[in-house]
């Protein structure tokens, strides 16, 4: 009777599967769940009933030794890079995330090498505006991918996101994320089985929150799918906001316990309450913490990295181009003043009647409006008046003349005497300002809060700078995702002909607008820091060329209410650019961490008469005088970890990435033909897409993605495929700004093509003899041989390649892999196929595979015993924690309750949970005695 194991391979109906879990039935039978090896199966997971099916496992010492005629060993050399390429990493460094298509700063890689310490790799990046958050989770989901860890991925963000997110993943790292909207689940859903799960049809996908949080049906399909990797971008949106919970924060609930791996992405990571940001953190790891009211940076260590631009630009060197900031001011025009005066002096009847607490008095939001345009307070204004003539038709209340009145000074204000607006037009126009409308990377980004506003801008500008509808354009909530989409294409690409947009604050939440401006004007002034920052992140980011300029557009009046306002506006202005240069993060000077709470302080100072003065002594630079969490926001105390160049591995195969594409495709066309060409001018080929080629890459590669015509391009020169990425911003609105040419690296597609195609070069059971001249001596061989040892989860905890040597038949060392080859050389040109390998070689090296096999197993042993000796204590350690914060979860749960019947029952979900981690602890950490030995190579030494 076979004893069955979690990574044993076995040959079932002839093909190659592994073993991942064992479940037996009443009758003792066994039900082997496998993931496919071989090639046909590859992938595919399927259970077999060992009473009904024919089942041999894989016996490495049954190989069979052949020769091999080919020119130079090529067929060989192809199989064994394959074989090596699917070797997965299991140390902590960092193999593959730094050689990403992107200008790489050493901060970038640190929640990677956070993660990859951790038992389980789910992290909070919370850094800053313009960091490069998006690119900090593709590292991660890189160097998981390479470990057989990234198989499957959802990505969950908004729509406005979803394309540019999907775009920087291909990009730069070559990861497939096919977009999943409402449209396309509907057309996958009409091609299946009712009954079938539409998240299963592609592995890895990007939707909209918006698009599943609203559908039931959607949201079963997710509690029914699983995946290896889950992100979610701008994470505050799922965080629980008092006591009822959102429908994004109870579908993050749902896809928390989806997948081993969680990234979370937010540059705004908490609203200043415990209860909200341990929701967060709850997501990540639910044993973390116990008091969601009250806990310490030690209970979320390693969950959580947040930096400020201040922290890291040392490390930015020449990217980081601090921004200048200026304050442009005009004196209010005669009728401006006007206005102000009737405003200052109206006292309405709606305000004074108004209990104390319940928001906004209706005169402050007037001002808001008014401190945006005349436009868009008339339009206040006249809303206002439509509802009191509805309520009070008679006019019984002093409010409607009240109103009238400024209505009527507010529709004398021409764009002449608006002083805001002439003061823009003369800024645009100054040679201070050095605006070019004729260069096409020299555009400007106007945000406004107001609609009204913004179509008066966009209107008013079009006419006075004498520029069409396409060179100002418009963005706003009001459009739909697909118009808000073609207006941010249209303003990075360099043919289009726009040099202006104006937006509103729908267009300051994580839009790319920095590829070809620098310039940013807040036409009005917006009263949350929060969204100073995101404004101003459109531009000053990751990726700036160019010094970012920002201007803030303030008004001076004679009349003392006014003046008094707008000092609190412009005190705002001031103190949030030296926050931002002091302690990073200006959402301290308030004390609040949502736009809501942050206007709500600014209303109350205006409604309460503060002077400008009292204001600005209430606002602190102090990190420690504000956050009651300070440790969530001191970067410091977050986690203490700097990665080096120590951190990083630099892999090597037998061949580069180019290299084994040139001279795989160059072998298989003896049999196929896959013509390609070397590309000249850059390092790169050009293949011929065939449909073989086509069919697989079009299964994984979004459609977007895939060459519209017959050749592939790739290049493994990242500093081209960057070019390439600016340069498609030309192409025109059809090809949606997808480059033309595609990284080659480890991870694309290309690559796992090639792996499988060179992989049946040599067949199963099968094992090639290279013979090697002048750097082998006869009569000595090297064995190359793949050993590793699984977790209960059947992941490979030990996945080593290496070398057994062998003279005159005894055995003399292990080396490994990378010694081999340096000993050999058998990636050279030296190497040479003589073809004076015998059958009297074959026979001898044959009759040693028993003794290598051993030796094997001896290594392996060895390969276990270190790994016990570095991860028991661990695994002691952690399952120690666990029984620790089981206690104080119990006692915090015990505590909500004086009901025995439910602290009975709050103390049993206590008790599965801690029992369902500990399990899933020792299953992921603890290592199986069960090694799989498999003869790659031989090489021996000829004459």
């Amino acid at each position: 009777m076979i004893e069955y194991a979690p990574g044993m391979r076995l040959i079932i109906r002839d093909e190659e599967w592994m073993i991942k879990k064992i479940d037996t039935n009443e009758i003792g039978a066994k039900a082997l769940t496998c993931i496919g090896i071989s090639p046909l199966v590859k992938d595919k997971e399927a259970i077999f009933l060992d009473d009904l099916e024919k089942i041999d496992p894989v016996d490495p010492t049954k190989v069979r030794l052949i020769k091999d005629n080919s020119p130079k060993y090529t067929k060989s050399l192809l199989y064994l890079e394959s074989q090596w390429r699917q070797k997965a990493p299991t140390d902590k460094n960092i193999h593959i995330g730094h050689r990403a298509a992107m200008d790489l700063m050493p901060f970038q890689l640190e929640p990677t090498k956070i993660s990859l310490n951790r038992t389980r790799c789910r992290i909070l990046v919370a850094d800053t505006v313009g960091l490069g958050k998006t690119l900090e989770a593709g590292i991660l989901m890189s160097e998981l991918i390479i470990r057989g860890k990234g198989k499957r991925i959802l990505v969950v963000t908004s729509k406005s996101m979803m394309t540019q997110f999907q775009k920087e993943m291909w990009n730069r790292f070559i990861i497939p994320l096919v977009r999943l909207d409402s449209h396309k689940i509907q057309k996958i859903r009409a091609s299946l089985p009712s009954n079938y799960n539409p998240f299963f049809y592609y592995d890895k996908v990007i939707v909209s929150i918006d698009t599943i949080k609203r559908d039931v049906e959607y949201r079963t399909h997710l509690e029914n799918a699983y995946w290896d990797i889950i992100v979610i971008d701008e994470a505050q949106g799922v965080a629980e906001r008092g006591s009822r919970d959102s429908q994004r924060s109870r579908l993050a609930n749902i896809l928390k316990d989806r997948s081993d791996t969680m990234i979370m992405l937010s540059a705004t990571p908490h609203d200043g309450r415990a209860k909200s940001f341990a929701s967060l953190m709850n997501m990540l790891d639910p044993t973390a913490i116990a008091n969601p009211e009250e806990y310490t940076k030690d209970e979320i260590k390693g969950l959580c990295i947040r930096r400020f631009k201040k922290d890291v630009k040392d490390q930015m060197g020449g990217k980081y181009l601090e921004r200048t900031v200026n304050l442009v001011s005009c004196e209010a025009s005669p009728k401006e003043e006007a206005v102000f005066d009737i405003f200052a002096q109206m006292q309405l009847d709606m305000d004074t009647s108004k209990p104390k607490g319940t928001g906004q008095l209706f005169k402050t939001s007037l001002e808001k409006s008014l401190f945006s345009s005349p436009k868009a307070c008339l339009k206040s204004v006249e809303e206002r008046l439509r509802k009191l003539r509805h309520k009070y038709p008679d006019g019984e209340i002093k409010d409607i003349a009240l109103l009238e009145e400024l209505r009527d000074a507010l529709a004398l204000v021409e764009p002449r005497d608006f002083s805001r607006y002439t003061k823009l037009l003369e800024l645009l126009r100054s040679s201070e300002y050095n605006w070019n409308p004729k260069k096409v990377d020299d555009r400007i980004v106007i945000f406004t809060e107001r609609i009204e506003t913004m179509k008066f801008l966009a209107k008013q500008l079009r006419e006075d700078l004498h520029m069409s509808d396409k060179q100002v354009v418009e963005i706003s909530g009001g459009m739909t995702d697909m118009e808000q989409q073609r207006v941010v294409e249209e303003f990075g690409r360099t043919e289009a002909p726009v040099r202006i947009l104006v937006a509103s604050d729908v267009a300051s939440e994580g839009l790319n607008l920095h590829y070809l401006s620098h310039r940013l004007i807040h036409f009005d002034i917006p009263w949350s820091l929060m969204v100073f920052q995101q404004r101003n992140g459109r531009i000053d980011r990751y990726g700036q060329e160019k010094r970012p300029d920002i201007r803030y557009m303030l008004i001076s009046s004679k009349n003392e209410r006014i003046k008094g306002d707008m000092r609190i506006i412009r005190i705002l202005v001031e103190k949030e650019e030296q926050a931002f240069k002091n302690i990073g993060d200006p959402t301290l000077l308030l004390g609040k961490f949502n736009i809501e709470d942050e206007e709500l302080v600014i209303s109350e100072t205006i409604e309460n008469g503060s002077d400008a003065a009292a204001f600005e002594d209430s606002l602190h630079d102090e990190e420690s005088e504000f956050d009651p969490l300070d440790f969530l926001l001191n970067e410091a105390s977050m986690e203490e970890t700097t990665t080096t160049v120590n951190d990083t591995v630099e892999d090597e195969t037998l061949f580069t990435d180019k290299q084994y594409l040139i001279k795989a495709l160059s072998y298989i066309n003896k049999d196929e033909q896959h013509p390609l060409r070397q590309l000249s001018e850059i390092s790169g080929v050009d293949v011929m897409l065939t449909e073989d080629m086509r069919r697989r890459l079009s299964a994984v590669i979004p459609e977007e993605a895939m060459p519209s015509g017959e050749i592939l391009r790739l290049s493994d020169d990242k500093t081209y495929i960057m070019q390439k990425m600016r340069k498609s911003m030309q192409n025109s609105i059809d090809n949606a700004a997808w480059p033309d040419a595609q990284y080659l690296w480890a991870i694309h597609p290309v690559i796992s093509w090639l792996n499988d195609k060179t992989g049946l070069l040599i067949g199963r059971g099968e094992a090639p003899v290279i013979g090697v001249k002048n750097f082998m001596q006869p009569k000595e061989s090297i064995f190359i041989v793949e050993g590793s040892m699984p977790n209960e989860r059947s992941a490979a905890l030990v996945d080593d390649l290496f070398g057994v040597r062998y003279v005159d038949g005894k055995f003399v060392e292990f080396l490994d892999i990378n010694a081999v080859v340096n000993k050999t050389k058998i990636n050279s040109e030296l190497l040479a196929n003589e073809k004076n390998v015998t059958d009297e070689m074959i026979t001898a090296l044959s009759g040693q595979l028993e003794d290598v096999v051993a030796k094997a197993k001896e290594k392996l042993a060895e390969s276990y015993r270190k790994y016990k000796e570095a991860t028991d204590p661990l695994i002691d350690a952690e399952v120690d924690k666990l029984a620790e914060l089981e206690e104080r979860h119990k006692d915090y749960q015990l505590s909500l309750f004086t009901d025995e019947r439910r602290k009975s029952e709050a103390e049993r979900r206590v008790d599965e949970l801690f029992d369902s981690f500990t399990k899933w602890v020792k299953e992921t950490l603890d290592i199986r005695n069960n090694p799989y030995i498999r003869i790659i190579t031989v090489l021996t030494g000829v004459e």
